[in-house]
C-alpha cells in the first residue's frame, strides 16, 4: 500500500471491492458525460459502459491488468485501471478521484502505482485517452512522461467524438548511461 497524506492506494480485491469499483466507474462516467454534454452537446452510454466493463472485469485483473483504489478514512474515493491492449502495450482506463478528495495526491499515487504495475507486467508502453477538458489530469500525465499521440485503434472512443479527447503515450524511461571515459 502506498501512503500519500490521508489517502492510501491499494490494489482492488474484487471479492470485497466490486461495489466500490462499479460506483466509482459510474460516478466518473456520469460526471464526464455531464461535462461533455455541457461543453460539446453529446452524451455517451454510461450505464452500458459500466455494465460492459463489469461483465469483462477480468481484463483489468492480473496478469495483464490491475485495478487500484484510493482510500481515505476506510472509503474508496478514487480508482484507476490498467488493461492490456497489445502484447507490449497497456492502457490506463477510468482514472477518477472524487471531487472532495482532489488535490490530496490520490491521482498521482494511483498513476504511479499503475505505472509500476505496468512495468512489473512487462509492458513497454502505456497509453491512455481522456476528455479534452481534463487539463489538470493531462498535466499530471505529462509530468510522468506521457506525450500526446494520435488516436490509437484500441481506444473505445467512437471516431465521431475523438476530436474532443486527448490521446497520450508513455514510453519506457531510458536509463542514463554515461559515455565511456
Amino acid at each position: 500500500m502506498s501512503e500519500n497524506d490521508s489517502v492510501q492506494v491499494r490494489l482492488a480485491d474484487l471479492a470485497r471491492d466490486r461495489d466500490d469499483v462499479a460506483r466509482l466507474w459510474l460516478e466518473y462516467l456520469s460526471w464526464g458525460n455531464d461535462e461533455m454534454e455541457a461543453r460539446h452537446g453529446f452524451r455517451l452510454p454510461v450505464r452500458e459502459a459500466v455494465e460492459r466493463d463489469l461483465a469483462s472485469i477480468h481484463k483489468f485483473q492480473p496478469p495483464h491488468g490491475q485495478i487500484v483504489l484510493a482510500v481515505s478514512d476506510g472509503r474508496a474515493c478514487g480508482i484507476g485501471c490498467l488493461q492490456r491492449i497489445a502484447s507490449d502495450i497497456a492502457e490506463i482506463k477510468r482514472m477518477y478521484v472524487e471531487p472532495t478528495h482532489r488535490r490530496a495526491g490520490a491521482g498521482r499515487a494511483m498513476l504511479e502505482r499503475l505505472l509500476a504495475e505496468a512495468e512489473k507486467a512487462g509492458y513497454v508502453r502505456v497509453r491512455l485517452d481522456s476528455p479534452d477538458f481534463l487539463s489538470s489530469a493531462h498535466a499530471l500525465y505529462r509530468r510522468h512522461g506521457f506525450v500526446d499521440i494520435d488516436a490509437y485503434p484500441e481506444s473505445e472512443i467512437p471516431d465521431e467524438y475523438k476530436a474532443h479527447w486527448v490521446f497520450m503515450e508513455r514510453a519506457p524511461r531510458v536509463a542514463h548511461v554515461p559515455p565511456p571515459t
